[in-house]
This record gives structure tokens, sequence and C-alpha cells, in this order.
């Protein structure tokens, strides 16, 4: 008999450190895409949420996952993209936050964030830490950015949009 229990806690552990091919510097886990592994039907199922439905970089992360695994010798896996619940981006962990601050975007606040314009009342830069700061456009280098500039330091920084 094989020990699922144990297994899926290594194959989780394995794959938890994949990088998002968007923001390299944070992983699945790190976002909660991650969401479990379970022993089902003679396959390990990896269960993942992406952070918005037409996310251009979930073929990757399946892609990579399943590679990942077959590193490990792990041939029989699915990977399955679940929409609901709906992502959130509470669903960040707070090292992941510190780790975005340090890469040079600022991070969500939390998913009740103001979205009567789109955009978030105070947004800090992840440099000087100002909250003078504005818009400059609601889209940013993805689609889960928007793209701000500082008033103190004159620079101009990416921030992960909140949902």
């Amino acid at each position: 008999m094989v020990d699922t229990t144990a297994n899926t806690e290594k194959i989780y552990n394995w794959i938890a450190n994949i990088p998002d091919p968007e923001i390299p510097v944070i992983s699945i886990a790190d976002l909660g895409m991650l969401r479990r592994v379970e022993y089902k039907e003679d396959k390990y199922v990896v269960t993942i949420t992406p952070t918005y439905t037409a996310c251009p970089a979930m073929k990757m992360i399946e892609d990579e996952i399943i590679e990942k695994l077959h590193d490990h010798h792990v041939d029989n896996v699915k990977v399955d993209l679940v929409y609901t619940p709906a992502w959130t981006t509470d669903w960040i962990s707070e090292t992941a936050k510190i780790k975005l601050r340090k890469y040079g975007i600022s991070p969500p606040q939390h998913s009740s964030c103001s979205k009567v314009f789109g955009t978030e009342k105070q947004v800090a830069c992840p440099r000087c830490n100002s909250k003078d700061t504005e818009v400059i456009s609601k889209f940013g280098s993805t689609a889960c950015k928007a793209l701000y500039k500082c008033n103190s330091c004159k620079e101009s920084f990416d921030y992960f949009k909140c949902h």
C-alpha cells in the first residue's frame, strides 16, 4: 500500500517553489495559486487557481508542474485548474508581499480595496514608501498590475491590483 498522504505532502513541497512566470521572485504557493495535492483514481491531482481567468501563464505553470514531478519520477499526475472559489489577492502570503516590495512592485493592500475607479485610494511606492503616488495607467506590465508614478522619488512602479 502506498502512503499517499506522505507522497502528497512531498509533491506539494516539490512544486510549491515553482516561480510565477510573470513575477519570478514569488512562487505559485506564495501567490496562493497552488491549492492542494490529492491522490485520486490512481493519480496525483494538483489543483491550481489562476489569478485571472485568462491568465496567459497558466499553461507554462502546468507544464512546469508536470516537468518537476517527472524529474521526481511521478508520472501519474493531473493538473486541475479551478475557478471557484475565484482567486483573490487575500491569498497572497505576507512573505510574498515583502518579496514583491523588494522587487519594486507595490503589493496589494487587501481584496476589499476601493474599486470605484479601478484604482486604490493610496498606493505606497515600493522604493521610498511615499503614498504621494498617482496612477499612470490602469494596465501595467501584466493584466494583474497597474502602472503608478511616485511624486516623491519620481520613479514609476507596478502595483499588483486588488481583487
